[in-house]
C-alpha cells in the first residue's frame, strides 16, 4: 500500500489487475481527454507491464498506482505521480465509467497531496484540456492555481496547467 483515505486504498498496480485496467483504459469516455482513443487489450497488457516495470527502477520518477476501494478491494482506476518534461511533478488520475461521481477522484487525490507532502514535494501541477469540465472542477475545488493555457499538440485541443503549493 502507498497510502490510504477514508474509502480508498492506492497500492501498486499488478498483473492481476489487467480486466479492469483495460475496461478503464479501453473506454473512450475515459480516454477522451488522456490519449483520445479507447486502447485495445494488447496494447493494455502491454501498458501495464511497462507501468509494473518502472516500480523497480532506479530513480524511477514515473508512478501509477492503483486505486481500490476499500471495503470490498474493488479496483476503481487508477492515480499518477510523474516527473513532466518540464522537471516539475505532475499528477493524473482516470477511473472506470461505472465509478465516476462518487467523489473518489477528489478523495484520491487529497490523499495523494498528503502523501506528497510527506515525502517532501514543495508543489503539484496538474494538466486538464479545457473540455474537460468535471476534472477542472475537481482541480480547483482542491485548491489548485490557474498557471497557463495551452495547446495539447497530442489531442489537438486546448489545455490549463494548475499548480498547487504544498505547505
Amino acid at each position: 500500500m502507498i497510502f490510504k483515505t477514508e474509502r480508498l486504498l492506492i497500492r501498486n498496480l499488478e498483473t492481476l489487475d489487467i480486466e479492469p485496467f483495460h475496461e478503464m483504459q479501453g473506454n473512450l469516455n475515459v480516454m477522451k481527454y488522456t490519449d483520445g482513443k479507447a486502447k485495445t487489450y494488447d496494447e493494455d497488457v502491454i501498458d501495464l507491464q511497462q507501468v509494473i516495470a518502472y516500480y523497480t527502477k532506479p530513480n524511477n520518477d514515473f508512478w501509477i498506482w492503483a486505486i481500490e476501494r476499500k471495503e470490498d478491494k474493488v479496483f476503481l482506476g487508477t492515480i499518477a505521480l510523474i516527473k513532466s518534461a518540464n522537471n516539475k511533478d505532475e499528477i493524473g488520475y482516470r477511473f472506470l465509467e461505472k465509478y465516476w461521481n462518487n467523489g473518489y477522484a477528489y478523495e484520491s487525490i487529497i490523499g495523494l497531496i498528503i502523501y506528497c507532502k510527506n515525502i517532501g514535494l514543495k508543489e503539484l501541477v496538474a494538466k486538464v484540456i479545457i473540455e474537460n469540465k468535471a476534472s477542472e472542477h475537481i482541480l480547483k475545488k482542491i485548491g489548485f492555481q490557474f498557471e497557463i493555457e495551452s495547446f495539447c499538440e497530442d489531442l489537438k485541443l486546448p489545455e490549463r496547467m494548475y499548480t498547487l503549493k504544498l505547505k
